[in-house]
C-alpha cells in the first residue's frame, strides 16, 4: 500500500479539531458536513475517498458519529497517534465547556435562562444542519439511482421510527455490492463490524459509584449506533428510568446543553456525570462513553486503508455511504420536530439556512450567538 505524502502536519491538524470543537455547532450531521468543506474541498488536506471510508465506517462501528469521524481522519496519515491527538482536541473544548455549565446549573439551582436560549438556538442549529445535509448528499450520491434508493429508505426509517439501524447500514453496503457486480457474498466484508454486536450487554450500575458509572457509560458508547440522535433514548432509560440518577427535569436540560454546545452531541454525558459525581463522574463518564469508540474505530482503520480501495469493497463503502447520508437528512426532520415550535422559530430556522446558502463567509458561531440573543428576546417578549 502506497502511503500519500500529508501536505498537513499533525499539530496543525490538532489546532483544526480544537477549533472545530469550540465552534462546531449543530451536532454531527453539521460536524460531517465543516470537516468535507474544510478538509477535502478547501484545505484538500484528505481525499474524498478517505472521507468517505470514513463516513461508512463510523457508521458501521459504534459510537458516536463526528467523533469517530474526526479519529479516523486523524488516523488517515499519522496513525494511532494522529487519531488519538485529533479524538483528544475535537472533544477537549465541549468537555471543559460542559464543567462550567455543570457547575453553574448546580450553584443557581437550575437553569431556566437555558430554555430562552436553547429556543433560539436550537431552530438556528435546524438551519444549519439542513444546508450541511444538502451538501453532504449532492456530493456524495452524484446521479446514481440506485445510491438515490438506498438514501430514500435510510432516511425514511429514520424519520418514521426516530432511531438508526446499524443492519440498515450493512445491507445497503451488501445490496450495492451485489447488484453493482453481480458477485456471490462470502460474508467476509463485514464480518468484523459484528463482534460489537455478540458482545454482553449485562453491565448494568446499580448504584452512583465511579466504576460503576464507568460500566455504564461504557455500554452507551459500545452499543449505539449512529449519532447523539442514538444515544439519547438509551440514556434516558438508564439514568432516569432505571436507575434514577437524573429526574426528567435534569435530563431535558441535559439534552439542551447537548444542542447549545459545539462538538460532539454526546459530549453532554460530561454534564450528566458532573451532577452525579462532580469533576471525577464527568471525567468517567466522558472517558467511558468515548474509550470504546476509539477502538472500534483505530483497530479496523488499517483495514479499511489497505483494502477500502478495491473495487467491491469500495461498492460496499459507497452503499453504507448512501445509507449514512440518508440517516443524517432523516435525523434533521426529525431533530426539527422538536425545535421548530412556533412561527418564531421557523422563520429563524428558514432565515439560517438562506443566509447560509446565500453567503459562504458568515461563520456558524456568529449565527448561533445572534440566535441565542433572539431567543431570550423573543422568550420574554411572549411572556
Amino acid at each position: 500500500m502506497q502511503q500519500q505524502v500529508p501536505v498537513y502536519t499533525l499539530s496543525q491538524l490538532v489546532v483544526y479539531f480544537l477549533q472545530l470543537g469550540t465552534w462546531g455547532f449543530g451536532g454531527p450531521v453539521a460536524l460531517t458536513g465543516y470537516m468535507y468543506r474544510d478538509l477535502v474541498e478547501r484545505k484538500a488536506w484528505i481525499t474524498e475517498a478517505d472521507y468517505k471510508e470514513g463516513l461508512a465506517l463510523a457508521q458501521l462501528a459504534p459510537g458516536p458519529l463526528a467523533a469517530q469521524l474526526g479519529i479516523y481522519i486523524g488516523y488517515i496519515h499519522y496513525r494511532v497517534w494522529g487519531a488519538t491527538l485529533a479524538g483528544l482536541a475535537f472533544v477537549l473544548p465541549s468537555f471543559l465547556m460542559v464543567l462550567a455549565i455543570g457547575y453553574i446549573y448546580i450553584t443557581f439551582q437550575g437553569i431556566p435562562q437555558m430554555q430562552a436560549v436553547f429556543y433560539g438556538v436550537g431552530a438556528a442549529v435546524i438551519g444549519i444542519i439542513t444546508i450541511s445535509a444538502y451538501k453532504l448528499t449532492t456530493k456524495t450520491l452524484g446521479k446514481d439511482k440506485l445510491l438515490w434508493s438506498i438514501f430514500l429508505i435510510a432516511g425514511s426509517y429514520t424519520v418514521i421510527l426516530e432511531q438508526e439501524n446499524v443492519v440498515i447500514f450493512i445491507a445497503a453496503g451488501i445490496v450495492y455490492y451485489g447488484l453493482k457486480y453481480k458477485k456471490v457474498l462470502t460474508g467476509k466484508t463485514t464480518s468484523s463490524f459484528a463482534i460489537p454486536l455478540l458482545l454482553s450487554s449485562s453491565f448494568t450500575p446499580q448504584g452512583q459509584s465511579l466504576w460503576q458509572m464507568f460500566l455504564f457509560f461504557c455500554k452507551a458508547g459500545a452499543f449505539v449506533f449512529g449519532s447523539g440522535l442514538a444515544i439519547v433514548p438509551f440514556l434516558y432509560g438508564g439514568l432516569v428510568k432505571e436507575h434514577g440518577w437524573l429526574n426528567e427535569q435534569q435530563f431535558m436540560d441535559a439534552v439542551a446543553v447537548a444542542m447549545i454546545t459545539p462538538g460532539p452531541v454526546v459530549i453532554t454525558v460530561g454534564f450528566i456525570g458532573f451532577l452525579i459525581s462532580g469533576f471525577p463522574g464527568a471525567c468517567v463518564a466522558a472517558i467511558a462513553t468515548f474509550f470504546p469508540c476509539y477502538l472500534f474505530t483505530v483497530l479496523p482503520a488499517p483495514y479499511f486503508r489497505k483494502y477500502g480501495k478495491h473495487p467491491g469493497i469500495k461498492a460496499f463503502v459507497d452503499g453504507v455511504t448512501a445509507a449514512a447520508t440518508g440517516t443524517i437528512a432523516g435525523a434533521v426532520i426529525v431533530l426539527g420536530k422538536r425545535a421548530i415550535v412556533d412561527g418564531y422559530t421557523l422563520a429563524m430556522a428558514l432565515i439560517t439556512a438562506i443566509v447560509l446558502w446565500q453567503s459562504k463567509k458568515i461563520p456558524e458561531p456568529l449565527v448561533i450567538l445572534i440566535a441565542a440573543l433572539l431567543g431570550i428576546m423573543i422568550h420574554f417578549f411572549k411572556q
